[in-house]
């Protein structure tokens, strides 16, 4: 296997190579609260990307990918996010759903479905969050039942899932082609128990996409409203009733290597912000100074965070991740308006300026992915042994 160094050069000189022309206009666009840049211009960078073996790469060789190790892909996005990159949109494709159907999936779904993944030909979106169950996946109330002749010939004969209810803040679901929903599959059912794992397509008669305007104008979460839509029958991701716990694997994969370049764009932030004090002045104020150093010690301990549990798997390491990135980034876009001073309460030429559309959006960093109250929940019982929250 090449070594973690040949690889780190091998794609540090590729992207050298490749981001330029049309695709160096792509630097630095997308990601959260920025999902709406150049989407279409990014999808063809991700499929760029996907010709040249450079996605999926922790995928085994026999489902297309190239079986690198932990620090293989660390050494990707990191020299990823040094280039400054554009954000890929395959990311709940690749990273959760991917590996997710490489776990859990049969053999079918497999050869349907991670080729298209791999080429970046199929978008994913996330059917989890409902209006009464947020990060309380638990709660969940869309059902889906299972009906037709399984011994039918026909398809309009056969076997589907017949699925109603509203999922929420359903990231990229109006680019997507395809759904992951978690659905209650057995009726009187309640919290872990009957939920069921399906694909979803969203191309059909029965399914709403209503995007939701978000407090920086744009628009990248959903509303998705599922009225007596339709999958086939063995689009199941595991038993029915088993889908706790293949959206639990799913959510395992959700927090990987991905956020040591996340920590590298943030990085970038922080070093814009300690200029932008240093030239309006007010970095000479020492409380200003303090916040600054201590978001520099943040970020330190954010990746050693990271380094040092990546490859550990105990209970508890990915909510407390979580629970560092997300505050500290809140954090960051409140200091960003302390620097900014007056000049943060106005819109030049009626846009946001990118402090503070920062501010704005990462007010959602701490509830987006599972609330703070909910990874506080999870590291106390799961880690600590303490008593399970009482529910009301």
């Amino acid at each position: 296997m090449i070594t973690v160094e040949e690889f780190r050069a091998e794609v540090r000189e590729w992207l050298a190579e490749n981001l330029v022309g049309e695709y160096a206009a792509l630097k630095g666009l997308g990601g959260p609260g920025r999902e709406h840049e150049a989407f279409e211009e990014r999808l063809a960078w991700n499929r760029h990307l996907a010709a040249a073996g450079l996605t999926c790469l922790g995928w085994p060789v026999e489902h297309g990918g190239r079986g690198l190790s932990v620090a293989h892909r660390v050494a990707f996005y990191e020299e990823y996010a040094k280039a400054d990159a554009p954000d890929k949109v395959n990311h709940l494709g690749e990273e959760l759903l991917g590996p997710t159907l490489i776990a859990f999936g049969s053999p079918e779904q497999q050869q349907r479905f991670l080729p298209r993944i791999l080429d970046v030909t199929e978008l994913w979106s996330q059917g989890y969050s409902e209006p009464g169950a947020g990060s309380d996946l638990a709660n969940v109330a869309t059902s889906a039942v299972l009906e037709g002749d399984p011994q039918a010939s026909e398809a309009t004969e056969k076997q589907h899932w017949i699925i109603n209810g509203q999922k929420v803040w359903t990231s990229l679901a109006h680019w997507a082609q395809w759904c992951f929903v978690v659905a209650r599959t057995e009726k009187g059912s309640k919290r872990h128990a009957g939920l069921s794992y399906l694909l979803v397509p969203l191309d059909q008669p029965g399914v709403e996409i209503r995007p939701i305007v978000q407090l920086t104008g744009d628009s990248e979460f959903n509303e998705v409203f599922f009225t007596d839509a339709r999958t086939d029958a063995d689009l199941v991701v595991g038993a029915p009733g088993d889908g706790w716990r293949v959206a639990m694997g799913t959510l395992t994969f959700e927090r990987g290597v991905s956020t040591l370049g996340q920590q590298i764009r943030y990085a970038r932030e922080l070093s814009a912000l300690v200029e932008l004090a240093k030239s309006n002045g007010a970095a000479d104020d020492p409380l200003i100074r303090e916040r600054l150093t201590r978001a520099w010690a943040g970020l330190q301990t954010m990746r050693s965070y990271a380094l040092a549990t990546m490859d550990v798997e105990e209970p508890g390491m990915d909510n407390v991740s979580k629970l560092l990135w997300a505050n500290w980034h809140r954090d960051l876009g409140e200091l960003a308006m302390e620097i900014e001073g007056k000049s943060g309460l106005v819109l030049p030429g009626g846009e946001f300026d990118e402090w503070q559309r920062l501010y704005l959006f990462s007010r959602a960093d701490t509830i987006y992915g599972g609330s703070n109250e909910i990874q506080r929940n999870i590291i106390a019982e799961r880690v600590l042994g303490l008593p399970r929250e009482v529910k009301g």
